[in-house]
């Protein structure tokens, strides 16, 4: 990672389709226009939510309307069907399927997943299938697919999934792993399970008085989801759900374990982890981070 002091050089390449997905995000929701933030206070990953930085809520408002939007409706279905603790087996129902299967067909209506999939077929031709019902397919094994992220599961039902890592969150010894995604946090900060602690500014960097994360794109929270503690996780604020499925699933198929790239007016790297499985490894974690380039 880039910090303060160190040259940032971006994969131009990857900048460009991440870029290009960015604006073709048409369901986005503007900061003012859709949604109110009160960032309130910094705080460091050393600090673990001893000391709580922000008394109120992340979120003043949201457009409840907002998230009627075909796309958001049938996502936010899919956010209870989890259990959060790891090593337990998750049980996938009938109802269940068919919800992610629909949450599925509404993003592939979007046209940041057509510029996605557009993007995919031409530079993996052989990989990636034409047809939308196929890529469907695919796409389901990459997000749904269950897998044991604990020891000890060997010959039980998997207890996560790339789905749930990244959009839901799960726990494990008192921490909150993955819980990357904005609306989960929203609608659980909502309901009195989060408890947004402060900010998080990049490694390295100096906060400057007077400087505002009431419009950012693009934040690292540190919080407690249900009593355990997320030190610090980063987030897209405001964006769709099918945009970051889409932009998580082309770095996924360029390979990239760490991608530096250059999107609006961040500087950020993005981690995709992966799990390992034939003939096909499953998409296990992936998340942004902004980089100081002070």
């Amino acid at each position: 990672m880039a910090g303060k002091g160190q040259a940032f050089r971006p994969d131009r390449d990857v900048s460009a389709i991440c870029q290009k997905l960015w604006d073709c995000d048409e369901n986005c929701l503007m900061p003012g226009v859709h949604y109110k933030l009160d960032p309130q206070g910094y705080t460091f990953y050393s600090n673990q939510g001893k000391q709580d930085r922000a008394k109120r809520p992340l979120f003043e408002w949201v457009e409840e309307a907002a998230l009627d939007r075909p796309t958001y409706k049938s996502f936010v279905a899919l956010l209870d069907n989890y259990e959060t603790a790891t090593g337990v087996s998750e049980v996938v129902t009938p109802e269940e399927i068919a919800e992610n299967k629909r949450f599925l067909n509404e993003i592939m209506k979007t046209k940041v997943m057509k510029e996605a999939h557009h993007y995919l077929v031409k530079q993996f031709p052989s990989k990636i299938p034409k047809d939308d019902l196929e890529f469907k397919k695919l796409l389901y094994k990459l997000w749904f697919d269950l897998y044991p992220r604990t020891k000890g599961m060997r010959g039980k039902p998997g207890d996560s999934s790339g789905f749930e890592h990244v959009f839901v969150g799960e726990s494990k010894d008192g921490e909150v792993t993955g819980f990357h995604n904005w609306i989960q946090f929203y609608l659980q900060e909502k309901a009195g399970h989060v408890d947004y602690k402060g900010w998080v500014p990049p490694r390295g960097k100096r906060v400057k008085r007077g400087e505002s994360q009431e419009n950012k794109r693009l934040m690292s929270l540190q919080f407690t989801w249900k009593g355990d503690i997320k030190p610090v996780g980063s987030s897209f604020i405001g964006t769709s759900p099918e945009f970051e499925v889409a932009l998580y699933t082309v770095l996924y198929f360029l390979g990239k374990k760490s991608s530096m790239i250059e999107m609006d007016e961040y500087d950020l790297e993005i981690t995709v982890h992966t799990f390992d499985r034939k003939p096909m490894n499953i998409l296990s974690s992936s998340y942004p981070t902004m980089i100081n380039t002070d």
